[in-house]
């Protein structure tokens, strides 16, 4: 975890606490050292901000590596919903593999 950019990502924060996208860098920041903390940014997108597809697909991930399946299927589910919406295929795609695998239903590697 780098502390000095994530002590820059709290202040571009300060200034403008509602930016998605500095919520899912400060995410990303805590993701490998701290997960409980990076979920907690996560869950504040997708609370917050719904259609930052982004979000979903590493939310997800995160909760599945946590142990949190259902969790895991359920915001799939919605970033698949919401990408859909949003005009997003490449990030439905991302999301429908990632969803398939932890379903498994992903036949692409037999």
């Amino acid at each position: 975890m780098n502390e000095s950019r994530l002590a820059q990502l709290f202040k571009f924060l300060e200034d403008d606490p509602n930016d998605a996208f500095t919520l899912y860098a400060i995410a990303t920041e805590y993701r490998k050292e701290n997960p409980q903390k990076a979920l907690e940014y996560y869950e504040k997108l997708l609370n917050e901000h719904e259609n930052y597809v982004g979000t979903y697909y590493h939310a997800a991930k995160l909760y599945e590596e946590l142990g949190q399946n259902d969790v895991a299927e359920q915001t799939y589910k919605k970033g698949m919903l919401i990408s859909r919406r949003e005009g997003n295929m490449h990030a439905f795609s991302e999301l429908q593999q990632a969803y398939n695998k932890m379903m498994g239903l992903d036949y692409e590697d037999d």
